[in-house]
């Protein structure tokens, strides 16, 4: 019986980190002030080995990918599309948010990241990140992966991992 070889590489590095601003629904009827964290996040692939590089996938090209990701929502107000609690809406160049229909914020455009997550909690945003990493690995025929994980901290000593098994 022929043996299956995996090998798993990871990425954190000090510049993969987004300084956001959230808040979350809770259950029942609250939800926290807005506040910010500065988040770092730390990525994990695994798969086979690429024939002719003898690597899961060139190191340099994942760094590149998560600060790019990592840059997208870095200074920004991180708010929900999916959540029944938040309604946002976007409103010319402003983006309006009420909380159980009760006005609560009005933001510039350009300082918010609509995510497709139900809260934005560091679990939803470890989540989301991987997808985004999934979906970029994807289009990249060169690239064996079976499982992908993305951590993110929110602060020192509390974070949440997402892993995903890939096939």
């Amino acid at each position: 019986m022929p043996t299956h070889k995996q090998f798993k590489v990871a990425v954190t590095k000090d510049n993969l980190v987004f300084a956001s601003a959230h808040f979350i629904t809770f259950p029942g009827h609250r939800c926290e002030r807005l506040h910010g964290h500065n988040y770092r996040t730390r990525v994990v692939v695994e798969g086979g080995l690429n024939r002719e590089a003898h690597y899961v996938l060139d190191f340099a090209e994942l760094k590149h990918l998560m600060k790019r990701l990592t840059d997208e929502i870095d200074h920004k107000v991180l708010l929900p599309l999916q959540n029944p609690k938040i309604q946002v809406r976007e409103e010319g160049d402003a983006v309006s948010v009420a909380v159980m229909g009760r006005p609560r914020y009005v933001f510039p455009r350009d300082d918010c990241a609509l995510l497709p997550v139900p809260n934005t909690t560091v679990e939803m945003l470890a989540q989301y990140l991987a997808g985004r990493v999934r979906q970029e690995l994807a289009g990249s025929g060169d690239v064996d992966l079976t499982a992908l994980e993305v951590e993110v901290e929110e602060t020192l000593g509390q974070a949440a991992t997402y892993r995903e098994s890939l096939g």
